[in-house]
C-alpha cells in the first residue's frame, strides 16, 4: 500500500473532478479514504446500463436515501447526461460530489455539463519516487510507475494489456478515431518520438495520415491523459528559440513497451531517454500536486543550444545527463541559457555519486535531486 501525496480529504467544502489515465490508483485510493460513502461505479455493467437508461435515478435514489455529504461516481464520462442531474444535486441539496474518470474528451465532445464552476478539477498522476519507502531508479525506469506494473519483475504482459485495454475502451469504443490501425501506428510512432520535438509532417509520413490527423491523435492523447505536449520557452532575446512542442507519454513503461526496450542498463542510448522521461515525468507530477502556476517548458534555439526542462519565467533550468560524471560539456545549453536569465537556478541531474558545483551550475545526484524536489527544495 502507497500512501498518496494527492490529498483528497483536505477539499472538504468542494466537488471535484478526478482525472487521471487508467490504473495510476484513483479508485483505490477513493475507496481508502471514503469507506462506506455512497459509491456509484460505471464501469459495472448494471449500474452503467440503468443510469444510460434514467440518468433521473441518481437523484431519485440520492433524495430517497435522506443527508448524503458526499458521493462519489467512477468513470463519470460513461454516462454524461448524469452531470445535469449532479449539477441539481448541488445546487439545491448541497451534496458533495467526487467525480472521477480517466477522460474528459467525451464530455467536452458531447458538449455536457461540466458544472459552470461547481467543481474543482484535479489530476492523479502515476506513482512518484516520494510515495515509494524503498523507491529503487531502475525499477522505476524499466518497468514505469503505474502501481501495478512497478512492483513486479516482468511487467510486460500488464503493458501489453494496459495498451490493448485503451485502444479498446478509450479509442474504439468512443469512436475517438475510424482508423484503428493508423492509431495504434502512431502511438508507436509517438514512442520513437518521446522526448523530441515533434514536426507533424514527418510523423504524418510515417503513419500514412495528414499532418491534421496526427494533430487530431496527440490532442487524443493529451485529452484521454496518456500524454504531454511540453511547449518551447520563447522569452528569451539573445538567440531565435524554436518553438515546436516536445511530447512525453505520462509513464516512462508505456514508451519502453512501444518501443520493445528491455532490461534497459546505465550507460545505454535507452538508459539515457528513459532516464530523462522519468524525471520530467517526476516533474509533471510535482507540479500538479502543488498547484503551481509555474508553467515547464524547454529550450531550444535554431543554433542548437537546449536545455531540458524550464520551470516558470525562467526560474529554474535543468538538465537531464545519465552520465556518471557531467563535464563542462554538458552543461552547454545551461551557460547559454543563463547569459539571458543569470538569475536562473541551473541544474544537471546526473548519475553522479556527489553532489557539487560546476561553475554557477549546480550538478545534483538522482535520488538526492528527487528528494530535493518533493521537499520543496526545487521549485
Amino acid at each position: 500500500m502507497y500512501i498518496r501525496i494527492l490529498k483528497l480529504e483536505e477539499s472538504q467544502d468542494d466537488s471535484l473532478f478526478l482525472w487521471g489515465a487508467r490504473q495510476v490508483g484513483k479508485s483505490t485510493l477513493l475507496e481508502t479514504l471514503f469507506p462506506g460513502i455512497q459509491y456509484y461505479d460505471l464501469l459495472k455493467s448494471e449500474e452503467f446500463e440503468r443510469f444510460f437508461r434514467r440518468p433521473a435515478l441518481l437523484r431519485e435514489e440520492l433524495m430517497q436515501m435522506g443527508r448524503q455529504d458526499l458521493v462519489i461516481i467512477d468513470e463519470i464520462q460513461k454516462v454524461p447526461q448524469l452531470l445535469d442531474e449532479v449539477h441539481w444535486l448541488i445546487t439545491n441539496r448541497n451534496i458533495r460530489f467526487i467525480l472521477c474518470g480517466s477522460s474528459a474528451r467525451k464530455l467536452i465532445r458531447y458538449g455536457a455539463n461540466l458544472l459552470g464552476g461547481r467543481a474543482l478539477r484535479t489530476v492523479m498522476y502515476p506513482l512518484v519516487s516520494a510515495e515509494i519507502q524503498d523507491f529503487k531508479l531502475m525499477r522505476a525506469i524499466n518497468n514505469g510507475m503505474i502501481p501495478r506494473h512497478y512492483t513486479i519483475e516482468n511487467p510486460q504482459r500488464r503493458l501489453q494489456a494496459y495498451i490493448g485495454d485503451y485502444l479498446n475502451e478509450e479509442i474504439r469504443a468512443e469512436a475517438l478515431s475510424r482508423d484503428l490501425s493508423s492509431f495504434t501506428r502512431f502511438m508507436e510512432i509517438a514512442a520513437q518520438c518521446s522526448g523530441e520535438m515533434i514536426v507533424y509532417n514527418n510523423i504524418a509520413q510515417d503513419c500514412g495520415v495528414s499532418a491534421n490527423t496526427v494533430r487530431e491523435y496527440f490532442n487524443i492523447l493529451e485529452q484521454t491523459m496518456i500524454g504531454y505536449l511540453i511547449p518551447g520557452f520563447s522569452s528569451t532575446t539573445k538567440r531565435r528559440a524554436i518553438l515546436a512542442p516536445k511530447f512525453y507519454y505520462f509513464d516512462v513503461g508505456i514508451v519502453n513497451y512501444l518501443l520493445k526496450r528491455k532490461n534497459i542498463e546505465q550507460g545505454t542510448d535507452a538508459f539515457g531517454h528513459a532516464f530523462e522521461h522519468l524525471l520530467m515525468q517526476e516533474i509533471i507530477a510535482y507540479l500538479g500536486y502543488s498547484l503551481s502556476d509555474k508553467k515547464l517548458s524547454y529550450w531550444r534555439t535554431s543554433s542548437g543550444y537546449e536545455v531540458d526542462c524550464i520551470i516558470g519565467q525562467g526560474d529554474v533550468a535543468i538538465e537531464f545527463k545519465s552520465c556518471d560524471e557531467v563535464r563542462s560539456r554538458n552543461t552547454k545549453g545551461l551557460k547559454a541559457f543563463k547569459e539571458e536569465y543569470p538569475q536562473a537556478k541551473a541544474i544537471v541531474v546526473s548519475m553522479d555519486r556527489y553532489r557539487r558545483h560546476l561553475n554557477d551550475i549546480e550538478v545534483i545526484p538522482v535520488l538526492e535531486f528527487l528528494a530535493d524536489l518533493w521537499d520543496g527544495k526545487i521549485i
